[in-house]
């Protein structure tokens, strides 16, 4: 890496702003896009659930290369690049196509602030796709590999405690030309699948800690016990380091617990405790502190909530899915994530939080977050907001044309060892990362025989790594006695095609009603729906059609369903509201009211169903 240190610091242009950076192509755009600023982009702090007053975003103009994977280092670079938003989207400026035989080389300049000086600085990547290697001042930090969740290097040994530091990042993406998780990514986008995206697409940014710091947070609600459990991950800890975790009620002290030798910390929650729900979506406030020879040596806020997801059945012997020991019918839509000017990033935080916004407005009480893993704010709007969601794991090799349609015995995809490898890992870590976040109620490790292989041994690891949680072993896919749920896709009307009287039958997909909305469309052609409608009234229609099907099939054993799907996506016209979301295609009146009868369907009698 010496002939990039040896080209100089982050030239002066990349720190003019607007006057440097422009969104690239003319696709569609949301109405966030103009709220984009370079020099102040996702300025939120990228973690709520374990907060610090100290930090700094590095997200804003670098410098990028695109050159040939045998290539160590960019001869110069080729412009600048507006980070978190992949390389091929509209808002970083370049909307460039890498493939899997170049790689993405970044460049930046930073300073560490004086008011740090004597702590550890942690350099945070929220996500980076695929294959990321870090160099700062010519030194290399680290390497990481997966596409959907944070890693951090302590880069304090490297630091130059005055002036300027350079940070290099370099990025290899094979997309669908090798078998990691990608979710719906390809080479060649079309029908249901999309652009790729390559390299840094969540935030960057530093942060200073002290030589022992909480590195993490493990919260398990139990509703049961009047109990809340905190295991906090300490670097550097020992037996003598005391962890003390205190509750609060909005400003008010409700509980408080600690723990020493490595032992989690056990808080008893008020007899009254508040129940966290969809309706009523309250949150507890956490303040952890790490104490070692008796100075607090590190704090950090967090937040929890008492909730309980289970599966139990009624006085009929089906199994329903239930929430805080009620049953519960959970209804939502496929929410992909995409956006057509940031792909996977979304423009600003409030763009972020719209989405979930208008899923609950429209009714719903839960989302299925579709082959995608989003940034840690998505999970603590659902939580703040109230809104419960199934978790998939994003889909490497194997797409469904490849392998019959079968089920209880179906052909499942033999992947080599390292491939296997490589998917037990990135799912560990989304499983690790996203484990705290009370919205998350389902994980889903498999979508419609998508890379899906030893099905019974992931879902039966998925379970025993997190059992408060329940698993949906595949979504539509090749099915087998394991996990809680039978997950059955149908298009376009919702059915009942096959029951299992010992686990929770849910609708995982039905629907796609598609409406084109001229002026909203990511091309002016090739655009599809499962079923295609000419006006909003008859879509409207169908979906109440649909719906109503849904209602009597609740009453035959059905206990969850997916609606396709929360917005269009390119070429798929098939969403609530169009890519742009500037126009909700179906009566939102209508909507909302179709919606309230599916999800309080169990509710008049649930007293009876126990």
């Amino acid at each position: 890496m010496k002939k990039v240190l040896l080209m100089g610091l982050l030239c002066a242009s990349c720190m003019t702003g607007f006057a440097q950076w422009a969104p690239a192509g003319d696709k569609i755009r949301t109405s966030w896009a103009k709220e984009v600023n370079p020099n102040n982009v996702l300025p939120e702090y990228p973690r709520p659930i374990m907060k610090r007053a100290g930090w700094k975003n590095l997200n804003g103009l670098w410098e990028y290369a695109i050159v040939d994977k045998r290539v160590n280092c960019p001869e110069a670079f080729d412009g600048n690049i507006l980070v978190p938003f992949a390389v091929e989207s509209s808002l970083s400026g370049v909307g460039k196509r890498v493939g899997e035989n170049k790689v993405l080389f970044y460049r930046r300049s930073f300073s560490v602030p004086a008011a740090w000086k004597g702590k550890r600085v942690l350099l945070h990547f929220g996500a980076v796709d695929w294959k990321a290697e870090v160099w700062v001042n010519n030194v290399k930090v680290g390497t990481h590999t997966g596409g959907y969740t944070p890693f951090s290097f302590d880069v304090t040994p490297v630091l130059r405690p005055e002036g300027e530091n350079e940070l290099v990042v370099r990025v290899w993406d094979p997309t669908d030309r090798a078998n990691q998780p990608r979710g719906k990514q390809v080479t060649n986008p079309k029908g249901i699948y999309y652009t790729p995206v390559t390299g840094i697409w969540q935030t960057v940014w530093l942060e200073p800690v002290a030589e022992k710091y909480i590195a993490n947070l493990r919260i398990v609600p139990d509703i049961d016990c009047h109990t809340l459990k905190v295991e906090a991950s300490i670097d550097n800890r020992t037996p003598s380091d005391l962890i003390e975790v205190t509750v609060y009620d909005g400003d008010e002290e409700v509980a408080k617990g600690g723990s020493i030798n490595y032992e989690a910390v056990e808080v008893q929650m008020p007899k009254d405790v508040k129940l966290w729900s969809p309706e009523s979506p309250f949150l507890y406030k956490l303040k952890v502190t790490l104490t070692h020879k008796g100075k607090a040596v590190d704090k950090v806020d967090s937040y929890a909530a008492m909730r309980k997801v289970s599966a139990r059945k009624d006085k009929d012997g089906i199994v329903r899915l239930e929430l805080n020991n009620e049953p519960y019918f959970q209804f939502g839509p496929l929410d992909q994530g995409w956006w057509p000017d940031g792909l996977y990033t979304a423009p600003t935080d409030e763009a972020l939080k719209y989405d979930i916004e208008k899923t609950k407005d429209f009714g719903y009480n839960m989302i299925r977050k579709h082959i995608k893993v989003e940034p840690a704010r998505w999970y603590t709007h659902c939580d703040s907001i109230g809104i419960l969601v199934w978790q998939d794991m994003p889909s490497g090799s194997g797409r469904p044309e490849w392998q019959a349609r079968k089920y209880f015995d179906g052909v499942e995809l033999n992947y080599s060892a390292g491939d296997e490898a490589t998917y037990r890992k990135e799912w560990k870590e989304i499983m690790d990362c996203l484990y705290s976040y009370p919205c998350i109620g389902v994980w889903v490790p498999f979508n419609e025989r998508w890379g899906q292989f030893k099905t019974m041994e992931i879902a039966e690891w998925t379970k025993a790594y997190d059992p408060n949680r329940l698993v949906n072993p595949a979504s539509g896919g090749n099915h087998y006695p394991c996990g809680d749920m039978l997950d059955i896709h149908n298009y376009p009307e919702p059915q009942l095609d096959f029951y299992d009287a010992c686990r929770a039958n849910v609708l995982g997909e039905y629907g796609g009603i598609g409406l084109v909305m001229k002026g909203h469309l990511w091309v002016p052609d090739r655009n599809w729906g499962y079923v295609q409608f000419k006006s909003s009234k008859e879509a409207t229609d169908a979906y109440e059609e649909y719906a109503n099907i849904l209602y009597n099939l609740i009453k035959r054993g059905t206990t969850a369903a997916v609606y396709t799907q929360t917005t269009d996506v390119e070429v798929e016209v098939n969403g609530l509201m169009t890519y742009d979301r500037k126009v909700v295609k179906l009566d939102e009146r209508r909507l909302k009211e179709i919606n309230r009868r599916i999800c309080s369907s169990l509710n008049t009698d649930s007293k009876t169903l126990r």
